[in-house]
């Protein structure tokens, strides 16, 4: 079972960590819940059921990716011992268990509610239209990074619902959210295509690099960061403005994570291996404690000093 095990890849639900950032945001619009320990009990079990259900999501994904790659994977020099393309998976078994994950998953969800459910049927209609011909977008330039990138404000929306169903998160975070992750997917293509190091065993791997260069990739890697820090900008100037004070960590995030994607043979290529830049897993836990904190502390003087209206939402402390 173990082969069938790794095609779901469960080192890699650590991504859905990122749904739990719209669950941060949702709880900023509903500070009651801190006030009454029942309804905290029964919110973190709805946030337990419904990470389990985009786990399983997840993996369905992963599965038909690992189906379907797996010719091309055996050209990677590292992918191809992969269980596909070394022969361990039976093929008909591995398509039972894509449909078996994407169906439990859709059943917890709608067991949740019906914005949750909608957004994980999104996330795995995005996972067939990456992955499966004719249209697999994760062969086309540019469009694989962003049709790939979008499974990150789904995530944000999946976190969302679990706490607020009837309203929509801001849509300027939405898009800050996609791009940030359209800059960590480029950087990954980047240091995937720098490793390879070989233009046609590139392409023979995965088509999209039939068209890219080191230099058009580093390029989309600063459009991705600027868009996403110019929607960044949007949502802090219209919803929360003391999140202003984290812009330098934030840009310096940045910086850190295109000096590990420059690195040979970069830890960015795999993601659930990043742990293993202690550095930067540190660096992001100060931003995400910094970004927490800020959305949730008041400070009354940076709106007199920008002239910006503060916002109509209660926060659960102030300066």
């Amino acid at each position: 079972m173990f082969p069938y095990i790794q095609i779901a890849r469960p080192d890699h639900w650590f991504k859905n960590v990122f749904m739990l950032f719209g669950v941060v945001l949702a709880l900023f619009y509903r500070p009651e819940l801190f006030h009454s320990p029942e309804l905290m009990l029964a919110c973190g079990k709805t946030i337990l059921i419904g990470l389990a259900a985009v786990c399983l999501i997840a993996s369905s994904n992963y599965v038909i990716n690992e189906i379907l790659d797996a010719p091309t994977d055996r050209s990677h020099p590292s992918k191809c011992h992969r269980p596909i393309p070394s022969g361990k998976v039976k093929l008909p078994i591995a398509y039972v268990e894509w449909i078996l994950l994407g169906a439990v998953g859709l059943a917890i969800s709608w067991k949740l509610n019906q914005p949750f459910f909608y957004s994980g049927l999104a996330l795995l209609v995005m996972g067939v239209l990456y992955n499966v011909p004719p249209i697999r977008t994760k062969e086309w330039i540019y469009l694989d990074v962003l049709s790939e990138s979008v499974n990150n404000p789904l995530r944000l929306l999946l976190g969302w619902y679990l706490i607020l169903p009837d309203q929509v998160p801001p849509l300027s975070l939405l898009i800050s959210y996609w791009m940030v992750g359209a800059f960590f997917m480029a950087t990954k293509r980047f240091a995937e295509y720098r490793w390879i190091n070989d233009p046609e065993r590139a392409a023979a791997y995965r088509k999209s690099f039939r068209w890219y260069t080191e230099e058009s990739l580093l390029i989309s890697m600063f459009v991705y960061a600027v868009a996403s820090a110019l929607f960044l900008g949007v949502f802090i100037v219209r919803y929360r403005l003391e999140l202003i004070l984290s812009f330098p960590l934030l840009a310096g995030f940045y910086g850190y994570y295109l000096y590990v994607g420059l690195k040979p043979n970069s830890a960015v290529q795999n993601p659930e291996h990043l742990y293993r830049e202690k550095g930067l897993m540190v660096y992001l836990v100060l931003c995400m404690a910094v970004f927490i904190v800020l959305m949730f502390w008041n400070i009354p003087g940076l709106y007199e000093y920008f002239n910006v209206t503060p916002p109509d939402v209660e926060s659960l402390w102030k300066m």
